[in-house]
């Protein structure tokens, strides 16, 4: 469920089948529809493989079409390849679809991005210093609520311990809030920034109350189904992945790998719960920021950022701003939840996007590969 640069191993941002279940999970697609790697693209593709990540697949889309490469396995210690179209949990890239539902709302005249969470969630954020009525909705999409994560208290999510123990609990997002209050704020609302899944959760909850429906209808019909993202779902308490796709491996700040596909992922309800693909990733930031998705009120609340210490970047509502090498900026958002890391965006135009993910934990270097293969490829024309 973790963004961008990474606090704690084996978070954030949050998967699978069993191996039985995977066996035809992982062919390559008819030869005419095959994406056609490109020599670049897939250099750098390699490079992030060379740090050590189990299997890497990345797209890229612009004007000129789309290219796809792929290096190491879907499964370790096998010779199956990363599925071309594979799905995966992108994790904290899911804070941008809610995010997204939630500024639609918002166009619609449906509820504010200064009300206040005791507005919609009446004595919800309450105890140790915690306060919903002095906590507005923009704070929790920008991560200046104050409110802790409640990742920590997640024990699937940090030793495989916890994960063997705990893979298969159900969440609600009560529970999550509970969690996250039972501590003190770090901070007032308003006084600083730091980054909490808890605010996601708490925004997905203002969703449902706003609508009437649950925050996975409201992806599905507000952005999956309009944009036609076929591979893209929203699982619920499903611990399962559906359709082609890789293992998920972390090593919980261990020399040893655990398989960690299997996974119920309530407890990144709003923040981390999606699956998708890196395909159809490269369409929701395009459209999002081609203007799609939202008016341009909305849209510009949307990159409208913050300085965010803890990335080290920009940070608007449920997207970062990035420095491009080549000048400008681009946003998009990175997502990790157990297995699987991604990194995704879009030039600020929409007309450039790329998604690269990995199935395993991702070190200093493979971050840094995998940051790099985005600046190139968002600053690369044509």
């Amino acid at each position: 469920m973790r963004a961008l640069p990474r606090r704690r191993r084996g978070i954030a941002v949050l998967a699978g089948l069993t191996a039985a279940l995977l066996a035809t999970a992982t062919g390559l697609p008819a030869a005419a529809s095959q994406p056609r790697p490109a020599d670049p693209l897939q250099r750098q593709v390699d490079a992030i493989h060379g740090t050590g990540a189990v299997g890497v697949l990345a797209e890229v889309s612009g004007p000129g079409g789309r290219t796809t490469a792929r290096a190491g396995t879907a499964v370790a210690g096998s010779r199956t390849p990363m599925p071309w179209n594979g799905r995966f949990r992108i994790g904290s890239a899911t804070k941008t679809f809610t995010a997204a539902v939630v500024l639609q709302l918002v166009g619609e005249g449906r509820m504010s991005l200064d009300d206040t969470v005791e507005r919609w969630l009446p004595g919800v954020v309450r105890g140790h210093g915690n306060d919903g009525r002095l906590i507005t909705v923009r704070q929790l999409l920008r991560h200046t609520s104050g409110l802790r994560d409640v990742a920590p208290e997640v024990a699937s999510l940090n030793s495989a311990a916890g994960y063997r123990a705990e893979r298969f609990r159900t969440y609600t997002p009560g529970e999550l809030v509970r969690l996250a209050v039972g501590d003190e704020p770090k901070f007032p609302p308003g006084k600083g920034w730091s980054y909490a899944n808890t605010n996601y959760v708490l925004a997905a909850m203002i969703v449902e109350k706003a609508t009437g429906r649950s925050w996975a209808h409201e992806v599905r019909a507000r952005i999956i189904r309009p944009l036609g993202l076929n591979s893209t779902s929203v699982p619920g308490s499903l611990p399962l992945i559906r359709g082609p796709h890789a293992h998920g491996y972390a090593a919980f700040g261990s020399e040893e790998a655990t398989d960690v596909t299997t996974l119920d992922p309530s407890m990144a309800f709003g923040s981390g719960a999606v699956i998708s693909t890196a395909h159809d990733l490269n369409r929701f930031y395009a459209a999002l920021l081609g203007g799609r998705l939202l008016a341009p009120a909305q849209l510009a609340e949307l990159t409208d950022t913050v300085d965010a210490p803890e990335l080290g970047v920009g940070y608007g509502l449920g997207i970062a701003e990035i420095p491009l090498s080549c000048g400008g900026t681009y946003f998009g958002h990175r997502g990790e939840l157990l297995g699987y890391t991604t990194w995704a965006g879009a030039t600020a135009d929409g007309r450039r996007s790329a998604a690269v993910y990995i199935n395993s934990d991702g070190g200093q270097d493979t971050q840094k590969a995998m940051t790099a293969l985005v600046d190139r490829e968002l600053c690369t024309t044509g």
